[in-house]
C-alpha cells in the first residue's frame, strides 16, 4: 500500500482553472486551487495527463509521452519575467468562463508566446545558465521532439508517416537539413518546454510545501502521430510501409455498445523486452519525477490488450494479446522499490489483471456510479471494498454526479435511495459515501464538489466533439464547499 494515512483530493484538470486568457494554466489560479485544497483539508490534486494534445485536444491523444502542453503555460507569469509586456496581454478577447473555445483561445496564445520567444532569443535565453540546466536534464527526449514539432507545423503533411522516406526512417543527413532548414521552429519548440517545465516545477514545489501531492495520469498508449512513434518504430506493431498493423482499443462495456476504438498503435513487447524496457522505464521514471503519484491508465493492457485490425471501424473485432507488464514492473520495483502507481483496473478485469495489480501491491479504482447496476454483491459499493484502492464518485469519462443521478432508470434510482437511505439523494450523498469508505484515498471531481449538471462533464467516451472543455467559473466556488469538504474530510478521518 502506498498511502500510510487515510487521504482525501480533488480531481480537476489545470486547463479547467479559471482565468482571464480562456483556458486554465500553471499560474496564479493554480497556486489559489492549491491554497483552497490546503484550507479544505484536501492533500492530493489529482489531474489528467499533461502532454501537447492533437486535433482533438484529448489528455489521452498526446504528440509526445514527455514534452509539457504549451496551452498550460500561464501568460501573466511571462509578464512577470519580462518576456511579454502588459500592454501585449491587456486587450485579450472576451473569453468564456465556462468552457474553451480553443479556435478562439490557441490562435491568441500563439501568438504571443511566439512574441516571448523572440524576446528570449534577443536576451541571450538560450545560453542562460537556467536553460543549460534544462537542456541537460530533457535532452534525451527534447531534441527529436522538437525537430518533430517544427516538422509537423511547417511541412503540408503534419503525419510524419506522409514525409519523405529518409526523413520517416530519420536518415542522419536528412534530419541534420531539417534541424537546420527549420531551427527557429525548433528553437521556439524548445522555448516552448522550457516554460512549461519551468512553471511546473514552480507549481508542483509549491503544492508539496502545502503538504498537497500531485496525483498524476500515464495513457498507456502514445498516439500513432507522435514524436515517440517516429523515434522508436522498431518498438511499436508497424508494418513494412510503417502503418500500424493493429491498434488500441477496448471491446464492447458499460461505456460503449461498439467499444472504444481509441487508434493508438500498439507496442511490441518482445522489441521492449530486447532493450530491456529502457523506453518505458525512462517513461515511468520522467512521469515520477513530474508527480508524486502516477495512475497509469488501462492498466489491463499491461497484462494483455485489446488488438484491432487497423482500418476497423468499430472496435468489437479484435484479439486479446499478452503484455509484459508484470517484467516490467518487476524491474521499476527493483530500481526504485515501492511502486507509487494506481491501477487504473475498470471495465473488463480478468484474474490475471487482478493478480498483476496484487502482486506489485498497487491501489485498484472504485467507482460509485458503477455501483448500482446490478446487486449488492457489486464490487464498486463500498461494502465491498478493501482499504488499497483509491475511491471516487466518477472519473473524468463520467457524467457528473448531478447528471448521473438524472439519467437513471427507475430500478436504479432504486438503488440508489436505498443505498444512501434517502429519497432525494445528491451529489454530497455520494461523496459523503466515498468519504466513509474503507478506500485509502478519495477522488471527487470538481463538478461534483459545485454539483454542476451533465453540461459541464468533461469527457464523453467514443465521441470526438465537445469534450475537455470544461472550465470552472470562480463564481460558483465559494467557501462553503471548502468548508462542507474540509468538515467531511475531518469526521471520517482524512485530514492531518
Amino acid at each position: 500500500m502506498i498511502f500510510d494515512k487515510r487521504y482525501s483530493g480533488v480531481l480537476m484538470h489545470p486547463s479547467s482553472l479559471p482565468g482571464k486568457f480562456g483556458i486554465g494554466s500553471l499560474g496564479n489560479e493554480a497556486y489559489k486551487f492549491v491554497d483552497w485544497l490546503f484550507k479544505s483539508g484536501q492533500r492530493v490534486w489529482q489531474m489528467l495527463p499533461l502532454g501537447p494534445t492533437d486535433w482533438s485536444h484529448s489528455p489521452y491523444q498526446s504528440y509526445s509521452a514527455f514534452a509539457g502542453n504549451p496551452d498550460l503555460i500561464d501568460l501573466d507569469l511571462l509578464v512577470q519575467e519580462g518576456y511579454l509586456t502588459t500592454d501585449s496581454v491587456a486587450n485579450s478577447p472576451n473569453f468564456s468562463a465556462e468552457k474553451i473555445d480553443y479556435r478562439t483561445v490557441l490562435p491568441f496564445r500563439k501568438k504571443l508566446l511566439k512574441t516571448a520567444c523572440k524576446k528570449f532569443i534577443a536576451s541571450d535565453g538560450f545560453n542562460s545558465q537556467g536553460y543549460h540546466h534544462f537542456w541537460d536534464q530533457n535532452w534525451w527526449w527534447l531534441e527529436s521532439w522538437s525537430l518533430f514539432d517544427a516538422c509537423s507545423t511547417q511541412l503540408p503533411c503534419a503525419n510524419w508517416s506522409e514525409w519523405e522516406e529518409s526523413l520517416q526512417l530519420r536518415e542522419e543527413p536528412t534530419l541534420e537539413s531539417f534541424y537546420h532548414k527549420y531551427k527557429d521552429s525548433v528553437l521556439y519548440s524548445r522555448f516552448l518546454q522550457y516554460l512549461f517545465f519551468t512553471q511546473w516545477f514552480a507549481l508542483k514545489k509549491y503544492a508539496n510545501e502545502k503538504g498537497v501531492s500531485i496525483f498524476g495520469d500515464i495513457p498507456l498508449y502514445v498516439a500513432f502521430n507522435s514524436s515517440d512513434v517516429w523515434s522508436n518504430q522498431e518498438l511499436f506493431m508497424l508494418d513494412k510501409k510503417r502503418q500500424p498493423r493493429f491498434v488500441g482499443g477496448v471491446p464492447p462495456d458499460y461505456f460503449s455498445k461498439t467499444g472504444q476504438l481509441w487508434g493508438n498503435p500498439l507496442y511490441d513487447w518482445h522489441k521492449m523486452k530486447h532493450q530491456g524496457y529502457a523506453w518505458w522505464m525512462a517513461r515511468l521514471h520522467f512521469n515520477l519525477r513530474m508527480f508524486d503519484l502516477v495512475r497509469i491508465d488501462h492498466f489491463r493492457g499491461l497484462e494483455s490488450f485489446w488488438a484491432i485490425p487497423y482500418g476497423e471501424k468499430t472496435a468489437v473485432q479484435g484479439t486479446w494479446m499478452k503484455a509484459n507488464g508484470e517484467e516490467m514492473l518487476k524491474l521499476l520495483q527493483h530500481q526504485i522499490g515501492s511502486l507509487p502507481i494506481v491501477a487504473e483496473d475498470l471495465g473488463l478485469i480478468t484474474p490475471e489483471v487482478d493478480h498483476l495489480r496484487k502482486k506489485f501491491n498497487l491501489p485498484g479504482m472504485k467507482v460509485l456510479h458503477f455501483a448500482f447496476s446490478s446487486d449488492a454483491d457489486n464490487t464498486h459499493l463500498p461494502h465491498n471494498f478493501n482499504s488499497n484502492f483509491v475511491a471516487y464518485t466518477g472519473t473524468h469519462d463520467n457524467n457528473t454526479t448531478y447528471g448521473w443521478l438524472q439519467s437513471l432508470n427507475q430500478d436504479e434510482k432504486l438503488k440508489v435511495q436505498t443505498y444512501l437511505g434517502t429519497e432525494t439523494p445528491d451529489n454530497w450523498h455520494l461523496i459523503r459515501k466515498a468519504t466513509e469508505s474503507v478506500a485509502q484515498l478519495v477522488i471527487i471531481p470538481m463538478q461534483d464538489i459545485l454539483g454542476l449538471a451533465a453540461i459541464a462533464r468533461m469527457n464523453r467516451p467514443g465521441t470526438t466533439k465537445g469534450n475537455w472543455v470544461w472550465r470552472m467559473d470562480p463564481e460558483l466556488l465559494n467557501a462553503t464547499h471548502g468548508e462542507r469538504l474540509h468538515e467531511m474530510t475531518r469526521i471520517f478521518g482524512r485530514c492531518d
